[in-house]
C-alpha cells in the first residue's frame, strides 16, 4: 500500500509565460507557492481474486481488465508511462475540488506517478517527478497546459521559476524573514467562485493568442521580478497588492475566456470593500478567487463576498510526498524526509 500527498499551489505572477509556445523562444518566470490543501492518492496491487485486473475510484469507479479501457486520461497515460502491467488499485481523494485554478491537474498527475514509482520501490527526485508529469501532460494527454503547476506541486514552497529557452528550469526558493512570510500570508484571502471549468479549454484560448499578446506576455513576465524587489525590500506589502492588481489586469486582456461578467463583478466588490489587489487563479474562466486585503479590511470583503466560500490556508513546503510505503508482505515504513535544495536545475 503506498500513500502519496501532493499539495495544490496558488500562482502570484508569471502564468501564462510558462506555455512552451512562449518561454521556448523568450524564456519565462512564475512565482508561486504550494499551500496546505493536498491531493491524496491510495495506491496497491491488485490481488489476483477479483474479475477486473484494475480498478480506479475517482468521482466514477472503473473496474477494467486492461490499461486501455480506463477512462480517466492521466491514470490511463500514468500506468503507460510507467510500463505498469499488473493489476492496481487506484484511489484518489482532495481537500478541494477539482478544475478550480489550484493546479489540481497537475497534483493529481505528480501525486500519482510519484505512488506508482514508490509501488515499483523508487523513490525518485522531486525534478525528475516534474518532468515526467510534464511529459504525460504534455505529449501523452495532448492538454495544452504550461509547466509551473508539476514543477511548483512537485517541488513545494515558495518558489520563483526561471524558464529558459530550450526547456531548461530553474527553481529557487523565495527566501524571507518568517515575519515577512506570515504578514504576506495575513493579507491574502481565497474565495472561490462556485464555477469549475476544463482549464485546458481556457489556456487553449491563450496559447492561440500568444503571436497577438507579446506586449502583454512580457509585461506579465515583468511582473515577477517587480514582485521579487517588494517582497526582498523594505517597501510595503501594499504594493504587492497593487501589482496583483496590474497583473490581473494585462492577464485578463489575454483573451475574452479568462474572466467573465460574474467574476469581473465578484472581483469588483471586493475592490469596493476593501481589496487591494487580486486575481483569478489559474487559467481563467472559474474556479478560485485570490485577494490582497489588510487584515483590518478583511471582515468587510467577506461580509461583501458571503455568499461565495471562503478558505483559510497556509503555505506549505514538502511538495509531493509519500507519506505511508507499505510493500507487500513488509510491515508499514514511515515516511521518509525529504530535503530540499536551494536550488534545483532541468535541462
Amino acid at each position: 500500500m503506498i500513500i502519496s500527498r501532493t499539495p495544490f499551489r496558488i500562482s502570484f505572477f508569471g502564468g501564462g509565460t510558462d506555455y512552451a509556445g512562449w518561454y521556448r523562444e523568450h524564456g519565462g518566470a512564475v512565482l508561486a507557492t504550494t499551500i496546505n490543501k493536498y491531493c491524496y492518492i491510495t495506491c496497491r496491487h491488485l490481488p489476483p481474486f477479483f474479475e477486473h485486473r484494475t480498478s480506479v475510484v475517482w468521482s466514477e469507479v472503473e473496474r477494467v481488465n486492461d490499461v486501455s479501457e480506463i477512462r480517466h486520461p492521466s491514470v490511463r497515460e500514468s500506468l503507460n508511462f510507467m510500463g505498469i502491467k499488473e493489476g492496481v488499485a487506484i484511489h484518489t481523494d482532495g481537500d478541494l475540488p477539482a478544475r478550480s485554478g489550484l493546479g489540481s491537474s497537475s497534483s493529481f498527475t505528480v501525486g500519482l506517478l510519484n505512488a506508482l514509482y514508490a509501488l515499483k520501490g523508487t523513490m525518485v527526485n522531486k525534478m525528475q517527478l516534474a518532468r515526467d508529469a510534464i511529459q504525460v501532460e504534455q505529449e501523452r494527454l495532448r492538454e495544452h497546459v504550461g509547466v509551473q503547476d508539476q514543477i511548483t506541486t512537485a517541488v513545494g514552497g515558495f518558489n520563483h521559476i526561471r524558464l529558459h529557452p530550450g526547456d531548461r528550469f530553474e527553481v529557487e526558493p523565495v527566501v524571507l524573514p518568517d515575519a515577512r512570510v506570515q504578514a504576506l500570508q495575513d493579507h491574502l484571502l481565497l474565495f472561490f467562485s462556485g464555477v469549475s471549468r476544463r482549464a485546458s479549454e481556457v489556456a487553449a484560448a491563450q496559447v492561440e493568442a500568444i503571436a497577438q499578446r507579446q506586449s502583454e506576455l512580457r509585461a506579465i513576465q515583468q511582473t515577477v521580478d517587480a514582485a521579487m524587489r517588494i517582497l526582498t525590500g523594505a517597501e510595503e506589502l501594499e504594493a504587492f497588492g497593487r501589482l496583483l492588481h496590474e497583473a490581473w489586469q494585462l492577464k485578463r486582456s489575454l483573451t475574452g475566456r479568462i474572466t467573465t461578467p460574474e467574476i469581473d463583478d465578484m472581483y469588483d466588490t471586493a475592490r469596493r470593500a476593501g481589496a487591494i489587489g487580486g486575481k483569478l487563479l489559474g487559467a481563467g474562466g472559474g474556479g478560485f478567487i485570490l485577494l490582497f486585503v489588510r487584515p483590518e479590511d478583511q471582515p468587510a470583503v467577506r461580509e461583501r463576498l458571503r455568499k461565495l466560500l471562503w478558505v483559510p490556508f497556509a503555505f506549505e513546503r514538502q511538495g509531493s510526498q509519500i507519506i505511508f510505503y507499505e510493500p507487500e508482505g513488509a510491515e508499514a515504513q514511515p515516511a521518509q524526509p525529504v530535503h530540499k535544495k536551494a536550488a534545483h536545475a532541468v535541462s
